[in-house]
């Protein structure tokens, strides 16, 4: 889970009072021992920007910083859970495992959810909450700069999809944000209502999820947490207006959706099968690398200074896989990429993003004693794609 501090707003309730936010993008690190809980944002505010610290989104060795709040839901109506899907990942770094939602769209079984559900999942596992039944899938197309993928499921058939909204969305609107919280496999609904529908939120980069900037986000008062990411939010008509993407932490919980009709714009790119600097359509490229950002003060090897030029940590790497076969280890300092200098784990993720499976790019780094080492591989697909 990724969360971000926001700044201190006040509002008119005494639910909406002043207060110091985390902001989570929401997927589940299939949490099961300890859940995160989330806080609520100000009330209606015209740009909300937030930004700020990191927290792991999913279950790993190295686990996360989690607050206590407990979201306000109940379980979800057999109406609620219509079209929504649970989603399980499992990442090929450390055992990390991870929990999300999605929705729907065919009844051949083409899914949408939130790409940092699924990003650098070496295998995704689907249920239909209606059914029960479980499908493996992969990722036919992504965006990554709108948090949104779509997913296709292998022999699946006659599925019932969600119902979208067509209908013009407004603050004060009555809202149900529907999905797997913490992970359990037990869909949960949260109301709420719209207090903002030009909210702004930065992510954090954690893991293999980058840093991203997503605007004009629906905000809401419903109590969303780990693992609802991907999951519908309803209007009062049961259709869907967006999809659960990230959440405040604390005391109190708001959560943040991507409009629906974004994310489908999306969805039609993809299917037409026309990528551009932003849309991938089929498998990613795929590195092997699981990175966190890198600061002078990481470089532990003799004689590393304060001024030393910050890279790209290396925090593991996937047997076979492109940056296991050139040499690198955890430990490393990526610091150059495709002929571009590295400064963070975003910036590789950006880079990555214009190559395609095949491709052969030049890797530079700085190992733990100090030494500079270059290699040019060829990269991989992505496991699940």
């Amino acid at each position: 889970m990724i969360m971000l501090e926001q700044p201190s707003k006040h509002s008119g309730s005494h639910r909406r009072s002043a207060r110091t936010a985390l902001l989570a993008v929401l997927a589940s690190a299939a949490l099961l021992s300890s859940v995160p809980g989330l806080a609520a944002p100000a009330a209606a505010a015209s740009n909300d920007v937030v930004s700020g610290a990191v927290v792991d989104w999913r279950d790993s060795p190295r686990g996360g910083g989690h607050s206590t709040a407990t979201a306000v839901s109940s379980p979800a109506s057999a109406t609620q859970s219509k079209g929504v899907v649970l989603i399980d990942t499992v990442l090929p770094y450390q055992n990390a495992s991870g929990a999300g939602t999605g929705m729907v769209l065919t009844a051949s079984g083409q899914v949408l959810t939130s790409y940092h559900v699924v990003k650098a999942a070496s295998t995704i596992k689907v249920t239909v909450a209606e059914t029960g039944k479980t499908y493996q899938a992969t990722v036919i197309g992504s965006d990554q700069t709108a948090d949104v993928a779509l997913l296709q499921l292998k022999g699946a058939s006659s599925l019932t999809p969600v119902k979208i909204d067509n209908d013009k969305t407004s603050v004060g609107d009555k809202v149900t944000a529907v999905g797997n919280a913490g992970g359990t496999g037990m869909l949960t609904a949260a109301k709420g209502s719209i207090v903002s529908l030009r909210a702004s939120i930065t992510t954090a980069a954690e893991g293999p999820v980058a840093s991203e900037t997503l605007t004009k986000m629906i905000e809401t008062t419903a109590d969303v947490v780990s693992g609802d990411s991907g999951g519908p939010l309803y209007d009062v008509d049961g259709e869907v207006i967006g999809i659960d993407t990230a959440a405040s932490s604390g005391s109190e919980i708001n959560g943040y959706a991507t409009p629906i009709q974004r994310a489908l714009g999306v969805v039609q790119q993809i299917r037409s099968g026309h990528e551009s600097s932003t849309v991938q359509v089929g498998p990613a490229p795929f590195l092997g690398v699981e990175l966190s950002d890198a600061s002078s003060s990481d470089f532990g090897y003799p004689g590393a200074s304060l001024d030393e030029s910050s890279g790209a940590t290396v925090e593991s790497t996937v047997s076979g896989a492109a940056a296991a076969q050139a040499g690198l280890e955890a430990g490393d300092q990526i610091t150059a990429l495709g002929g571009h200098d590295v400064t963070s784990a975003k910036d590789v993720s950006a880079l990555l993003a214009g190559y395609n499976p095949g491709d052969r790019i030049k890797i530079v780094w700085i190992d733990q004693v100090g030494s500079e080492h270059a290699a040019t591989v060829t990269l991989g697909a992505s496991p699940v794609a």
